[in-house]
């Protein structure tokens, strides 16, 4: 049976794969779990139960499986705080500031509407081990907390959710974001009541697209996946930059004034740089996965800036951060977790501080993305293989040293097995496209005749 989580908590059809049962089993389960402990203990001493942040983006999916949710924690003698619909950092943020002993956000980030999912913080706003999901997962067909009379857990609302996270972010800037024309793309989704208002107090001239939610339209055509109508918008509109948001806000992607995507490794290139120059980038060392860009590597080492790679996935990126008490790290799709503020990728703050550092410096957007020269890349899915029997196979480690070699400094291959389908995924990044493609479907040629099923 396939694991129930999935690399960012549950996530599947809404109402179909994600049911109202199964999001009330869900928070029966972790009820059961995450209140476990010392700090439990003391808190049920004190005549206190157990606290849960509950928020959710707008899709229409989340009204009943946040009550579904809801009924679940106070069925199990948790007490819940409802902060509505607002970002996943957000929610992130709110449990660390209350002191909740653990949070659920029902978001499927950058999906579609259909789609709708489940994740779950514990105590500080941190996002669990597998260990955790997995003793979560195993109490799914256990007994449950069922307390009675004044052990049940009551529901309120949050009121002043909104307000404590934007008063969060201002703290964050190192400087106000005065003379920047902003274009803010909310993707219809959880930053649309937030973003706006802390940019403008920030500073910054805005017009806003993407901030009309109706339940239906998130990521519809709009947000980080969808960037051609801010390209447009930005041009239309003469401004200095373009910020983009998923639909629970954990990502940030640009446009410059020319419509030029800035993407995640650039965004990460500029915060880097500025951090080490202002002495806040600890060790001076950035963390990034395997799949971002060479040029940010080679931009780095010109720094004098250390990278750590990590395994595709911001929650390894966030282990690394923490391991070692760093500063910044984040992915080429825009997740980037700045963790003296944050405790995950939060696309609002990113996007503050990317603006701050052009109101900083004077400097545009392009200008301080050229510190990062981005090597052409591309990515081929190969379909219908073995993915486990990859490295173990000579004539495909052959020609990934053939590839390598002919590459030299100036690019780099990568084959690694999809962690959730059969599947392979072959990327090369090369000083021109043309070789990078020709490699890109060479090499997954040669994988897909020696390991097809």
């Amino acid at each position: 049976m396939p694991r129930l989580f999935g690399t960012d908590g549950v996530r599947g059809l809404a109402n179909r794969d994600l049911t109202a049962g199964l999001a009330l089993g869900l928070a029966q389960a972790s009820a059961t779990v995450l209140t476990q402990g010392r700090r439990a203990e003391e808190r049920r001493a004190e005549g206190r139960r157990p606290v849960a942040v509950l928020a959710r983006d707008p899709r229409v999916s989340g009204e009943f499986i946040s009550a579904a949710v809801a009924a679940g924690l106070a069925s199990s003698g948790v007490d819940v705080l409802d902060a509505g619909v607002i970002p996943t950092p957000a929610a992130a943020f709110l449990i660390a500031d209350i002191g909740a002993d653990f949070g659920v956000m029902i978001s499927a980030s950058h999906n579609p509407s259909p789609d709708n999912g489940i994740k779950l913080f514990a105590f500080g706003g941190t996002k669990l081990p597998d260990d955790v999901e997995d003793r979560i997962e195993a109490h799914l067909s256990m007994d449950v907390l069922m307390p009675i009379g004044g052990d049940v857990g009551r529901i309120r609302r949050f009121a002043d959710a909104e307000d404590r996270y934007v008063v969060h972010l201002l703290g964050t800037l190192p400087n106000r974001l005065d003379g920047i024309h902003v274009v803010l793309d909310c993707a219809h989704g959880a930053a649309a009541g937030v973003s706006p208002q802390v940019f403008t107090d920030a500073g910054a001239t805005l017009t806003v697209i993407g901030a009309d939610p109706d339940g239906i339209n998130i990521n519809d055509g709009v947000g980080s996946t969808h960037l051609d109508n801010l390209a447009r918008a930005v041009l239309e509109h003469g401004a200095d930059i373009g910020i983009a948001h998923d639909g629970d806000a954990d990502r940030c992607l640009a446009v410059d004034r020319e419509g030029k995507i800035i993407d995640g490794d650039q965004i990460m290139a500029i915060l880097a740089v500025s951090m080490a120059e202002r002495g806040v980038l600890k060790d001076r060392t950035l963390v990034a996965t395997v799949m971002s860009n060479l040029g940010l590597r080679k931009a780095m080492a010109a720094n004098d800036i250390t990278v750590i790679q990590t395994k595709v996935g911001d929650r390894y990126v966030l282990e690394a951060l923490n391991a070692d008490g760093l500063s910044l790290g984040g992915e080429q799709s825009g997740h980037v977790i700045m963790t003296e503020f944050a405790t995950t990728g939060d696309g609002i703050l990113t996007g503050l501080h990317l603006v701050a550092e052009m109101a900083r410096t004077g400097k545009t957007i392009a200008e301080l993305a050229s510190v990062m020269t981005v090597y052409p890349q591309i990515l081929v899915n190969v379909r219908g293989v073995d993915h486990r029997a990859l490295h173990s196979d000579d004539v495909i480690a052959a020609a990934i040293v053939a590839a390598e070699t002919e590459l030299g400094d100036s690019g780099r291959v990568l084959l690694r097995p999809s962690g959730t389908e059969p599947m392979v995924r072959v990327m090369v990044e090369a000083a021109d496209q043309a070789t990078a493609d020709r490699l890109a479907h060479s090499l997954a040629d040669i994988v897909l005749k020696r390991l097809a099923n």
